[in-house]
């Protein structure tokens, strides 16, 4: 068992290091986007599936409370934290529709998608990301390293984050570890960074 622990270890350690210089320009970019989003008083949506859920209700938790210090709340909503919302739409519409309709109705021009996955077809995002498009919303993808029905969908405006891993445990780690980036580099540039100087 001790083996195993420290394999599960090891193997999530290489897999962040694997990350940093492949995502280090798109972490930038998607965090000079967000800001800009949210400096233009626009707001953030964010959706994903299961586990991926999670990591969104974990970014935009952090935006609309803090991350490091006391601030003011920024505009940020995870589509899949409303249980009865999503039940209301699968049933009268289809499962398809559950993030799509949700960003028709709330998203508006110049605010910002950010999509989480771990899997390669997800037609609900899919559905999702067009929805933004529609909307004239620009979209941050963060995924693993195939998302066959999503990435052709792109445009040149959006921002793909793509970890290095097929593994869906090493993928939900690291981009775990790109909200925790973001939300660091959102907070500090809005409000700046109050270790400075101590």
């Amino acid at each position: 068992m001790r083996e195993r622990i420290i394999r599960q270890f090891n193997d999530t350690i290489d897999a962040t290091i694997r990350s940093i210089e492949p995502l280090l320009p798109g972490i930038e970019l998607a965090a000079n986007h967000f800001v800009t989003t949210l400096l233009t008083d626009h707001k953030i949506l964010g959706c994903g599936n299961g586990s991926s859920a999670n990591t969104i209700r974990q970014f935009t938790t952090y935006l609309i409370d803090h991350f490091h210090h006391e601030r003011p709340g920024l505009p940020a909503m995870a589509l899949a934290a409303d249980s009865a919302t999503l039940s209301a739409i699968a049933s009268d519409y289809h499962f398809n529709e559950i993030f799509s309709r949700q960003i028709r109705a709330l998203g508006q021009p110049g605010d910002t998608l950010l999509i989480a996955t771990h899997k390669s077809t997800s037609s609900n995002l899919v559905h999702a990301l067009r929805a933004a498009h529609e909307r004239d919303m620009a979209v941050v993808l963060l995924a693993g390293e195939e998302t066959t029905d999503l990435s052709p969908l792109m445009t040149g405006r959006d921002i793909a984050l793509h970890i290095p891993s097929a593994s869906r445990a090493r993928i939900q780690e690291v981009q775990l570890m790109v909200v925790h980036c973001l939300c660091d580099l959102i907070e500090t540039q809005l409000f700046g960074d109050p270790e400075q100087g101590r």
